[in-house]
C-alpha cells in the first residue's frame, strides 16, 4: 500500500467518484471529497497514503493548482470586472490585510500559539478559492454583482495569498536579519513577475490558439494545458513562487481573448478542474490526522467562529465602504468566504517545512487549516441560499431570450410581451435583427454560440432561452451552450417536422423543452408571416366544466406561442395544459376560418383588444 502510484490512481479515482455522488444529492463536492478523504487515509482505511508521494506530492499540488487557477481566469470577464473594480480591488488588497492580521491574531489570542505559525495561519486564510466559490454560485444564484465580486475575490486572491504566505515562510525560517528583509522585498517582486509573465504569455497563447497553421485543429486543449504547466514552472525557476499568479493571470487573458476554440477549451479545462479538485481534496485530507484536529478543541472552534463572525465582517465592512453596494449585499459578502483547495496544499506544504526545520507547530497548523476549510465549506456553502433568501439578494429572473429574430420569432417576441414580459432578441443576420428594431424589439446583433453575446444581451438573468432560428439543430445547439455559458434556468428548442434532424428525445435528454409543444414547420410559418398570410390572435378558453384547479392538455390548431395566465406568460411546450380563463396567443393562417370555428367549438372566445399581430418586413 506504500505504491505513490497506487495511492495517486485511487485517490484519482475516489475524488471523481465522490464529486459525481455529490452532484447527485445536490451538496458541495468538497464536503464528499473531505469525507471520502478521511474515509480512505491512514486514520481509517489507511487506502490512499499520501506520505508515500515524498515530495512529490508538492510537485503534484503546484502543478495541479495552476491548472486549476488558469481555468478560472479563463472565466473571469473584463467588462464585469471593470464594473466592480474599486471594490474587487480593496477585498484583495486591504481585505486580504484584514484578514491575514485578523488570522493571526485569532490564533495567538484565542489558540495561544507563538508568532510564527500563528502568521503563517493568519496568511494560509486569507485565500477563498475558485474551486469553492464557483460550484456555490452556480447553485445559489445571486446578483450579478455579488457574483462577479466573489468570482474575482477568489481567482486573484489565490495567487496574492499563497505568494504572501511563501514570503512569510521565509520570513519566519530566516536566520538572519538581512535573509528576513530579503524575503519581504520578494513578495511585491514576485506579484510583478508573475503578473508580467502571466499577461506575456497569455497573449502569446491566445494567439496561437486563433490559427490552425500553428495549433493543429484537435490539439488546442491539449497544446493549452502543457504550455499553461510549462509556464507554471518556467515562472517559478526565474522567480520563485511566481508560477501560480502567472497561470491565473494568463487564464484571465486567454479568456478575455478571441480565440476559435474559447466554448471547448473552456470545456476541458472545466473537465479537468474537477477530476484534479478531487484528487487533491483526497490526497490532502488523508494527510491530516483527525486526532490532531480533534485535540484543538474548543480554541479551535472558537478560532473558526472568530474568523467567519468578526475577521470577514471587518474585511468586508472596510473593503467595500463607499461603494454602491446596499446593507443586505455586504451582509451576504461577509458571510461568503469558504476555503478550498490553494489553503489546504498551502498548510500541507508548510506543516512538512516546519518539520524538517524542527520548528514545533506544523501539524497543529495543517489540522486548524483543515478545520477552518470543512467549518466554513458547511456551514457557510451550506446556508448560502438560505441566507441569500433571506437577505434578498438572489438574481431576480425576468424575461425571456430569444435566439433568431426572423419573422416567427418576433410573432414569439410580440406574444410574450403582450403579457408584460421582457424579451431580448439575439441574431447575427443585419437584416433580421434590423426588422425586429424597427418593430420596437430590442435586439443584440451577434453570434449566439459566442458567450460575450449572451453576456450582452443579459441572458443569464433571463427566465429562460427559446431557440427559433430555421434550423432545429442550431437551436439545439444554442440552447445547450447557452444553458453551459450562463446557467440560464430552461431552455426550449423549436423542432423542424420536415428535416427530423432533431428529435423530440434528443431535446428531452438535453434538458431543453420542445417550443410550440410539437414540431412544426419553422420555414412555412416564417414565410407566412413575412408576407403577411399569418397573424397572431389571442384567445381565451370559458369551459365552465373544466373547472378552475383541472388543467387539459393544450393541442388547439395553428401554432400556439404563449399562455398568459394569472398575470404571468410563458412560451408553451409539451408540458403545457390549460384552465378555465387561460389566454393563448394562437399563430393562425389570415383566412382559415376553419380552424377559428373549431376554437370557438372547443370553447375558446377571442379576446377582443389590438391582440392581432402580423409581421412585415
Amino acid at each position: 500500500m506504500d505504491n505513490p502510484a497506487l495511492t495517486f490512481a485511487i485517490a484519482l479515482a475516489a475524488g471523481i467518484a465522490a464529486q459525481s455522488v455529490a452532484r447527485h444529492l445536490r451538496i458541495p463536492g468538497i464536503v464528499l471529497l473531505l469525507a471520502v478523504g478521511i474515509l480512505l487515509g491512514p486514520d481509517v482505511a489507511n487506502i490512499v497514503r499520501p506520505g508515500s508521494l515524498g515530495h512529490g506530492l508538492d510537485e503534484i499540488v503546484g502543478l495541479a493548482v495552476a491548472v486549476v487557477l488558469f481555468e478560472g481566469g479563463l472565466n473571469l470577464r473584463w467588462q464585469r470586472l471593470r464594473s466592480e473594480a474599486w471594490t474587487i480591488r480593496r477585498l484583495i488588497t486591504i481585505g486580504g490585510a484584514i484578514t491575514a492580521g485578523g488570522g493571526t491574531a485569532a490564533a495567538m489570542l484565542v489558540m495561544g500559539w507563538d508568532w510564527r505559525p500563528a502568521v503563517l495561519f493568519g496568511s494560509i486564510v486569507t485565500v477563498t478559492g475558485p474551486t469553492v466559490i464557483t460550484p456555490l454560485l452556480r447553485r445559489v444564484r445571486v446578483k450579478r454583482k455579488l457574483q462577479t465580486i466573489l468570482e474575482a475575490e477568489a481567482i486573484l486572491i489565490d495567487p496574492i495569498g499563497a505568494v504572501m504566505a511563501v514570503v512569510l515562510l521565509e520570513f519566519v525560517l530566516a536566520t538572519t536579519t538581512t535573509s528576513a528583509a530579503a524575503s519581504l522585498l520578494g513578495l511585491p517582486i514576485r506579484l510583478a513577475a508573475g503578473t508580467a509573465m502571466g499577461v506575456a504569455s497569455g497573449l502569446l497563447l491566445g494567439w496561437l490558439l486563433r490559427s490552425e497553421r500553428v495549433v493543429p485543429d484537435g490539439y488546442e486543449n491539449i497544446f493549452t494545458l502543457a504550455m499553461v504547466l510549462a509556464l507554471f514552472e518556467v515562472s517559478n525557476a526565474i522567480f520563485p513562487e511566481s508560477g501560480i499568479m502567472a497561470a491565473a493571470v494568463a487564464g484571465l487573458v486567454v479568456g478575455n481573448m478571441r480565440t476559435r476554440v474559447q466554448a471547448e477549451l473552456k470545456e476541458f479545462k472545466e473537465q479537468l478542474t474537477v477530476l484534479l479538485v478531487g484528487l487533491l481534496f483526497v490526497l490532502l485530507a488523508a494527510d491530516v490526522r483527525m486526532a490532531q484536529v480533534v485535540s484543538l478543541g474548543w480554541p479551535g472552534a472558537l478560532t473558526v467562529l472568530a474568523l467567519m463572525l468578526f475577521v470577514r465582517p471587518a474585511d468586508v465592512a472596510v473593503s467595500t465602504a463607499g461603494s454602491d453596494l446596499t446593507v443586505n449585499d455586504r451582509l451576504f459578502l461577509s458571510w461568503i468566504a469558504p476555503r478550498g483547495i490553494v489553503a489546504a496544499a498551502i498548510a500541507s506544504l508548510f506543516a512538512r517545512r516546519l518539520a524538517e526545520e524542527g520548528i514545533p507547530g506544523g501539524d497543529e497548523l495543517l489540522a486548524l487549516v483543515f478545520l477552518v476549510i470543512a467549518a466554513t465549506v458547511v456551514l457557510q456553502g451550506g446556508t448560502a441560499g438560505l441566507v441569500a433568501s433571506a437577505l434578498g439578494v438572489r438574481r431576480s429572473q425576468q424575461g425571456w431570450a430569444i435566439l433568431g429574430a426572423n419573422a416567427l420569432g418576433r410573432a414569439l417576441a410580440w406574444s410574450l410581451e403582450r403579457g408584460d414580459e421582457t424579451v431580448v432578441m439575439v441574431d447575427r443576420n443585419a437584416a433580421e435583427a434590423q426588422s425586429a428594431q424597427k418593430e420596437g424589439h430590442h435586439v443584440v446583433y451577434g453570434d449566439a454560440s459566442q458567450e460575450r453575446t449572451l453576456l450582452q444581451a443579459a441572458v443569464e438573468s433571463r427566465r429562460g432561452i427559446l431557440g427559433v432560428t430555421p434550423s432545429d439543430g442550431m437551436n439545439l445547439l444554442l440552447a445547450r451552450r447557452a444553458v453551459d455559458m450562463t446557467r440560464v434556468p430552461i431552455s426550449y428548442v423549436a423542432i423542424d417536422r420536415r428535416t427530423e434532424t432533431v428529435t423530440a428525445a434528443q431535446v428531452s435528454d438535453a434538458g431543453s423543452r420542445i417550443l410550440f409543444g410539437r414540431e412544426v414547420d419553422i420555414e412555412e410559418w416564417i414565410h407566412r408571416f413575412l408576407h403577411g398570410s399569418a397573424c397572431v390572435e389571442r384567445w381565451r378558453l370559458e369551459v365552465d366544466e373544466l373547472g378552475e384547479a383541472e388543467p387539459t392538455a393544450l393541442k388547439p390548431p395553428g401554432l400556439p406561442l404563449a399562455l398568459e395566465r394569472g398575470g404571468k406568460t410563458r412560451p408553451v411546450d409539451e408540458r403545457s395544459e390549460v384552465k378555465t380563463g387561460d389566454v393563448l396567443c394562437l399563430a393562425l393562417p389570415v383566412n382559415d376560418e376553419a380552424a377559428r370555428t373549431r376554437l370557438r367549438e372547443e370553447g375558446w372566445v377571442p379576446v377582443e383588444t389590438d391582440g392581432r399581430y402580423a409581421s412585415r418586413r
